[in-house]
């Protein structure tokens, strides 16, 4: 057990309430009770697919570092293997063998952030020395480890990429994503209109829908961005896409405060980032360019789930008067890495 990977920890954080070596942060929280109070919401076994084709938004200009996925055949010698027929080996046999491979960027379309996708600067050892840090302290360049150590500003090549080996996706796909879930609505009560959703906005919504939001929960806000997304078929507006639709205010202390007492375990949305981007500035000196990242995964251990097709449950949930479901949404069990891609399924 590592007792000393910390001597101070952020405010607002949540760092060693689970353990000092805890991988899991709010995940904790879903129990198997959780699992029990999602699977009584589910009241006709009627099931909504919520992720999004994962070609779409389709091609780089939503994010220039994340291609679409490639799709190819595996090989079988010199020879594609697809549509291969077994009768080329051995004229007795009769199948037709297809197979495949994919090059594909993690956090392309539906997706799981881990703990390890974002850290911070931050003074762990309380010497006036900030580190590059991440959930619970975990270090870059020893916890979660690329080709490039950025440590200290070299920029110094330290081999191959061996990505995350504390607070890797696997963490997650381990335990288990399935629990009660809360659907938040922001396109029904405020339309596609672009704004900065706050801790205001938020009470409004639960107030007027009768939210029950408990600790342990998930918790999902429709925008609306993902119907335009699908329709756009690949081709995605950016010039509309930033003009319209909300992401909550990473920088609104009332949200913050919110998010920290309320212990849900992950916030999900239908656009890119959760968040609206860019943010305001925390402060006027140091400050996260992705401050409800910055809050979630470094501080608190809650996870996010980004470009989620929520639009056609929620409107189900309004038609019925209903707001909570059960979600299972495991990603990818995939050691060392930093993101899923993930095809979660709500149960009504």
């Amino acid at each position: 057990m590592q007792q000393n990977r910390w001597k101070q920890r952020p405010a607002h954080s949540t760092w060693g309430d689970f353990g000092p070596d805890d991988q899991l942060g709010r995940l904790n929280l879903l129990t198997a009770d959780k699992v029990r109070q999602g699977v009584a919401e589910v009241k006709t076994g009627k099931t909504f697919c919520l992720s999004l084709p994962l070609d779409l938004p389709g091609g780089t200009a939503m994010n220039p570092r994340r291609p679409p996925p490639r799709l190819s055949a595996t090989r079988r010698g010199e020879h594609p293997n697809m549509t291969y027929p077994l009768s080329r080996d051995n004229d007795k046999l009769s199948d037709i063998i297809c197979d495949d491979t994919v090059t594909l960027a993690l956090q392309y379309s539906t997706q799981w952030d881990s703990l390890a996708h974002m850290g911070q600067w931050f003074d762990i050892e309380g010497n006036g020395q900030p580190e590059m840090v991440f959930y619970n302290g975990y270090r870059a360049g020893i916890d979660i480890v690329g080709e490039t150590d950025f440590r200290s500003g070299c920029g110094c090549s330290q081999g191959s990429h061996l990505g995350a080996k504390a607070l890797g996706i696997e963490n997650m796909a381990s335990h288990g994503i399935q629990g009660r879930a809360v659907m938040v609505d922001i396109k029904k009560h405020f339309g596609i209109e672009r704004f900065a959703f706050g801790f205001k906005q938020l009470q409004q919504i639960i107030a007027e829908d009768n939210l029950d939001i408990r600790p342990g929960d998930l918790l999902c806000f429709r925008t609306g961005m993902d119907e335009a997304i699908y329709q756009m078929a690949g081709t995605p507006d950016m010039q509309y896409l930033g003009d319209y639709f909300a992401g909550l205010d990473g920088s609104d202390p009332a949200l913050r405060q919110w998010v920290k007492d309320s212990g849900v375990v992950a916030l999900i949305a239908d656009n890119p980032a959760v968040e609206i981007l860019p943010a305001r500035p925390m402060n006027e000196d140091f400050y996260p360019s992705h401050p409800l990242h910055d809050l979630c995964l470094f501080r608190l251990g809650v996870y996010l789930g980004e470009l989620w097709h929520l639009s056609a449950l929620a409107d189900w949930l309004s038609e019925h008067r209903r707001s909570a479901f059960l979600l299972t949404a495991p990603p990818l069990r995939l050691p060392g890495a930093v993101g899923s891609p993930a095809t979660p399924i709500a149960t009504v």
